[in-house]
């Protein structure tokens, strides 16, 4: 039960971190550069959501093999 739990919270970050870092994304066409939108892509704390969901995502799937 707490890998499925893992696994959901695991799948909301990652939708939460993907979206606002898409969303950021149209801050290129407005003139930002891509070494700006990088920095400014590190500089935010949500993004880091991606990244946190996808360990999650994939210590849940590696823990539900056992």
């Amino acid at each position: 039960m707490w890998y499925w739990m893992l696994l959901l919270t695991g799948f909301g970050f990652a939708v939460a971190g993907g979206t606002v870092t898409i969303t950021y994304l149209n801050l290129v066409p407005a003139g930002l550069s891509w070494i700006e939108f990088f920095i400014l892509i590190r500089t935010r704390v949500e993004c880091y959501l991606f990244p946190i969901g996808l360990i999650f995502i994939t210590t849940a799937l590696i823990m539900m093999e056992d």
